[in-house]
């Protein structure tokens, strides 16, 4: 069986964007399935990781197009420019800022990777004329691929499979976009048609399954998961001191206030609890967590930009406890981070803020791996930090995680093969 995966993010694109489809294709040869990848030629990705090409298994086939980067006329107007993965511009205060986010929102709809679709559509149908494929899968954002599976599934007929990293209208920073009417309906639009012409839809949690299945019933849960070997009997070296560190893009939404808030005042209470702690930072940091930070004055604070990602697995085992900064937007429910899964194979404690009936709670309870605070409840996560740190300074700061082995890349990758398989045959 042979599965044509079309994909934005792939090596040697780096960050978060890349890794799901990249751990899929390293083991779907296992079940009976041959990948091909059709991205794009030429990107402008905003960060560049060439030490995932070793995860890349031999001989697969990789079909490129050039794509028009309308980023790179929009990077040139605005000096400094903050990209999300589906492409939009992060809000920008300056008028030119507003009226080049304007027209991003309500001109390049669902996304300013649109004029992608057309060519692409073209080139794989000449493609697929040539080449047997049994199913196509397309994979956002940026949510424009979608389209390209949607105009080749109406006109060919094919089998497609439609994934969705991230949702699309209840993503985070859907409703802080300055979108008229119109293209609020547009979008919508286009994400009820592609959830119903899809044969199957693939999401990442089951807030996002239940959203979804008022247009489709044909919904399934993949999650994100983790890839390194377990390694039980490594010696694993752990911070001196009392870190807490969050790894990946901490942008303003994702500020944990509530964090910094109780561990000023724990530092105020304590002056040896203040010698000890360490808050660890690796990953981009938004302006505003920056001044929030600079208001407590903490005395250990480490800040490193984007790391190789066999880097950011070292940092993750051998921190004392492992952040979790859930968005304080209306779709905070269903946001589960993919750091989650690496922080679960480092079998290190997890301290998350977040709603505490949400998708992430729920794994953090059948993991059994860490603990999530409300994002105003100072008092529990006060509580729970002072647990934590007294665990620390007896030398017994562990985590007792369990069934985190459903979550790795393998065992995911074969419930996506039995999905495809069912598809193609049914």
């Amino acid at each position: 069986m042979r599965a044509l995966i079309i994909t934005y993010y792939w090596v040697p694109a780096g960050g978060s964007g890349v890794q799901r489809w990249l751990k899929f294709v390293k083991y779907l040869r296992d079940f009976g399935i041959e990948p091909v990848i059709y991205t794009v030629d030429g990107a402008n990705y905003p960060i560049i990781d060439t030490s995932l090409e070793k995860d890349i298994p031999e001989g697969i086939e990789v079909v490129k197009s050039t794509i028009r980067e309308p980023n790179n006329i929009f990077s040139i107007l605005k000096k400094s420019e903050t990209k999300t993965s589906a492409g939009f511009l992060d809000l920008n205060p300056s008028l030119i800022g507003q009226v080049m986010q304007y027209v991003r929102a309500n001109y390049f709809i669902p996304d300013a990777r649109k004029f992608w679709v057309k060519p692409s559509v073209n080139k794989l149908k000449k493609y697929l004329k040539e080449n047997t494929i049994d199913a196509i899968i397309t994979t956002g954002p940026p949510h424009s691929l979608h389209l390209i599976g949607l105009q080749l599934k109406k006109e060919l007929g094919l089998k497609w499979i439609a994934d969705f990293r991230d949702p699309w209208t209840d993503i985070d920073y859907f409703h802080q976009l300055p979108l008229t009417e119109k293209a609020k309906a547009k979008h919508h639009q286009l994400e009820q048609e592609v959830l119903r012409y899809a044969n199957a839809s693939l999401v990442v949690g089951e807030t996002m399954k239940k959203n979804y299945q008022k247009f489709s019933k044909n919904i399934h849960v993949i999650t994100n998961g983790f890839d390194s070997e377990e390694n039980n009997k490594e010696n694993v070296i752990l911070d001196e001191k009392f870190s807490i560190t969050h790894i990946g893009l901490m942008n303003a939404d994702r500020n944990p206030k509530i964090l910094w808030r109780a561990l000023s005042e724990l530092c105020k209470e304590d002056k040896e609890f203040t010698e000890d702690l360490e808050i660890k930072l690796i990953g981009k940091v938004a302006e505003e967590v920056e001044k929030a930070l600079g208001v407590y004055e903490f005395k250990n604070i480490t800040k490193i930009a984007y790391v190789p990602h066999k880097e950011v697995q070292q940092h993750q085992k051998t921190s004392q406890v492992l952040l979790l900064a859930v968005n304080k937007v209306p779709s905070a429910k269903g946001i589960i981070t993919g750091k989650i899964f690496e922080y679960l194979q480092a079998k290190r404690p997890i301290l998350a803020v977040g709603p505490e009936d949400g998708d992430l709670a729920e794994i953090l309870v059948k993991t059994n791996s860490g603990t999530i605070v409300d994002f105003d409840d100072v008092v529990k996560i006060k509580k729970e930090i002072k647990l934590l740190y007294n665990q620390y300074k007896k030398g017994v700061l562990e985590v007792n995680s369990k069934n985190i082995e459903h979550y790795h890349r393998k065992k995911l990758t074969e419930k996506l093969s039995i999905i495809l398989k069912q598809v193609v045959n049914s």
